[in-house]
């Protein structure tokens, strides 16, 4: 069940009929923290998938780096910590705010607040009071004698 999220680099490859998939880990306890911390993570390739959902072969081999992390005991914080170190908070999905992340956590607030400002100005630009400009005579008779062909004349 676990092994769709994994992805193909979970089975081995069907490379012949006597061949039969079988996950990378036999521990099942193994690939489940190995997906967790996974969904923790966010695919550099994809960026907007994580590490757990996405089939780049990077995510494939942050998953197995997740794996062989977890066989040397460490835990969830310490890979997390070295996948931040390694790559930047921007692969953590949840990175920490501080001041070089600020711009990800207050930035869609901030274009949100500007994309409003900028709609109100432009209703306040127009004015509502303003009537159209009078037809000239030679477009009151245009429009006299196109009403006339068309047979909507009084």
């Amino acid at each position: 069940m676990l092994s769709w999220l994994l992805g193909p680099g979970s089975v081995v490859a069907q490379s012949s009929p006597e061949s039969k998939a079988t996950p990378l880990s036999a521990d099942p306890e193994l690939d489940a923290r190995v997906l967790k911390i996974a969904e923790e993570l966010r695919c550099l390739v994809c960026q907007n998938e994580t590490v757990a959902a996405s089939q780049a072969d990077l995510a494939k081999d942050l998953r197995q780096q997740i794996r062989e992390q977890l066989t040397q005991g460490r835990t969830q914080s310490q890979i997390l910590e070295f996948m931040s170190q390694r790559y930047g908070d921007f692969v953590l999905y949840r990175p920490p705010l501080k001041f070089s992340t600020v711009l990800l956590w207050v930035g869609p607030f901030v274009l949100l607040l500007v994309a409003t400002g900028v709609l109100l100005m432009n209703i306040r630009r127009r004015d509502p009071l303003t009537e159209a400009a009078p037809l000239s005579t030679a477009e009151l008779r245009r429009a006299q004698r196109l009403l006339d062909e068309a047979g909507g004349a009084p």
